[in-house]
């Protein structure tokens, strides 16, 4: 029988920018793999902010969604500042239901024409995590008008009703975004180290007490299921715990 051959190494990302917006459908998504590339990111002074598109008020089943809502939009709050994340942003779109469309790209294009970030994260959007373990709608949903947002915020002519806008005047269009990154996307072909924030990542995991005890996984242990992820992450790399992505080049012709 012969050895199956190992994951092929991933490509070290650019690291060459200053402000990422990374738009998730949940709260909680970003700590269930990306949290510590953040970290790592914010304590090289780099500007990072989150944009949760609902606010994973259906994510509890013991507590009505009105009282889940301010509850988990709280514990985002603190997980985010624990990895050095100020900027907090809630769409407030309704959670478990939402769908790939017009209103999705539009409100994510406000966000990106607001923050005016040069990378912008999501989660994965493909069908599966690798195998037959399958994803679920709104994060599929999200991931896919993220990269339509993207494009969409610089063109002018695309939800123009933004540039006029608001007491304070319009956005303006903001085509900056270089390049949409997917973490633990199975069609991952670039990695981080993220060895010396790992702990920050797992802490921030652990700010999501209600949801976390919400889910009632019996004997639940964040460190160990995000080394899970970390560890073979880190081999693809050569080092001890990494985060993986899938990378999109925004330009034309990329």
């Amino acid at each position: 029988m012969s050895t199956p051959e190992p994951p092929p190494r991933l490509e070290p990302l650019d690291e060459t920018w200053d402000r990422m917006l990374c738009v998730v459908a949940h709260p909680d998504d970003m700590e269930f793999g990306a949290a510590a590339a953040v970290a790592r990111w914010t304590g090289q002074g780099r500007t990072v902010g989150y944009c949760m598109v609902t606010s994973g008020e259906a994510g509890i089943d013991g507590l009505h969604p009105d009282q889940a809502r301010p509850l988990r939009e709280a514990e985002q709050v603190d997980s985010a500042r624990i990895v050095g994340v100020e900027h907090v942003e809630f769409l407030g779109l309704p959670d478990g239901v939402l769908e790939y469309g017009v209103p999705l790209r539009a409100a994510i294009a406000r966000s990106v024409r607001a923050f005016r970030p040069d990378v912008v994260v999501t989660g994965n959007f493909r069908d599966t995590w690798g195998g037959r373990s399958l994803n679920q709608a709104d994060h599929i949903a999200v991931g896919k008008a993220v990269l339509d947002a993207v494009r969409d915020a610089g063109n002018r002519w695309v939800f123009a009703d933004q540039l006029t806008a608001g007491p304070d005047g319009g956005l303006e269009p903001w085509g900056g975004v270089r390049e949409v990154w997917a973490f633990g996307s199975p069609e991952a072909t670039h990695g981080v180290d993220t060895t010396e924030t790992f702990d920050a990542g797992v802490a921030s995991l652990e700010a999501h007490r209600a949801y976390i005890d919400g889910l009632g996984w019996e004997h639940f242990d964040p460190r160990e299921m995000l080394e899970g992820f970390a560890r073979p992450t880190g081999q693809r790399l050569g080092v001890a715990f990494g985060a993986a992505f899938e990378v999109f080049p925004m330009g034309w012709g990329d």
